[in-house]
């Protein structure tokens, strides 16, 4: 009965990971929200995640489930700090410092500049962005994939 629950949640928790990855590109490519470099490195953990797939047949493997979700948790309390100006993301998600450059160089910034910077939050609910969200969630299917290992 109880290895029955485990691979429930394990269920629930893929779907999790499957609902997030979905989620966000529907936001890309139904709703016109272009993804920031942080936005992309938060979607490969859950693709790991669905490798935890593979507890559905060895238990052991929900391990990696809940090692992609957590990962993608990180990355989006991370992405989450840069939106709010907590600390600096990585140089290819801002504009950079354009002070004291000729007129050549700050062109050449501008056309190596993303499209979208990591450190704007162009979707919010509740008080929170997407990458809060999706660290909110991610952490939360981990505690699944990690709840399913003490039931199976």
């Amino acid at each position: 009965m109880r290895a029955s629950w485990g691979r429930r949640l394990q269920l629930v928790a893929l779907a999790g990971s499957v609902g997030l990855l979905l989620g966000a590109l529907a936001f890309e490519h139904i709703g016109g929200l272009a993804p920031c470099p942080l936005c992309i490195w938060q979607r490969w953990p859950h693709v790991v995640a669905l490798l935890g797939a593979g507890a559905l047949i060895w238990s052991p493997l929900a391990l990696i489930g809940a090692a992609g979700a957590a990962g993608s948790g990180g990355i989006g309390v991370y992405h989450t700090g840069v939106e709010r100006g907590w600390w600096e993301g990585p140089a290819s998600c801002a504009a950079g410092e354009v002070s004291g450059m000729s007129a050549e160089e700050l062109l050449a910034q501008i056309m190596a500049a993303p499209v979208v910077r990591c450190d704007e939050v162009p979707w919010e609910m509740l008080g929170l962005s997407m990458a809060s969200w999706n660290a909110v969630a991610s952490f939360a299917i981990a505690g699944l994939w990690l709840a399913s290992l003490r039931l199976s």
